[in-house]
């Protein structure tokens, strides 16, 4: 028999770093979820990602058991890691911070694929300029046509 499911949360933590303190502590508490139990078996899932941001579903059920799935990090800090900025531009039409090629795009949108709603790399490759576009970073020469 299913379990009922209760809700889902979903949060942003850092890889191999979740511990019981704020935002997951009183997010999974509030819930009934025991929050040691969620952060032992995240640590233990995203050793290999430390330190990258992962956004995490946690699907909780009425008994108080949870399942989560991790997913890919963020196209926007995938984005500031490949250009090395600390932060996105304040004004993206006016003001560039960096400059990156369609090789780094094309890297970042394979990677990005199975959590895109794309279904060519083309497109999720259109999809990470037009973030990076809006971030205040450029990308380099056109578009390129054998992908």
């Amino acid at each position: 028999m299913a379990k009922e499911v209760a809700g889902q949360i979903k949060l942003q933590v850092k890889g191999g770093a979740a511990n019981p303190a704020p935002p997951i502590g009183p997010a999974l508490g509030s819930k009934g979820i025991n929050i040691m139990d969620f952060c032992k078996q995240f640590n233990a899932k995203t050793q290999d990602k430390a330190g990258k941001i992962l956004p995490v579903i946690i699907t909780y059920y009425t008994d108080k058991s949870f399942d989560f799935i991790v997913k890919t990090p963020p196209v926007a800090i995938q984005l500031l890691e490949a250009s090395k900025q600390k932060s996105g531009s304040a004004e993206p039409n006016r003001k560039k911070v960096a400059e990156i090629s369609w090789e780094q795009v094309k890297t970042i949108a394979t990677d990005k694929m199975p959590d895109l709603n794309c279904f060519t790399v083309e497109s999720a490759m259109r999809l990470v300029a037009g973030t990076a576009r809006s971030m205040g970073i450029s990308v380099k020469g056109d578009f390129p046509q054998n992908v």
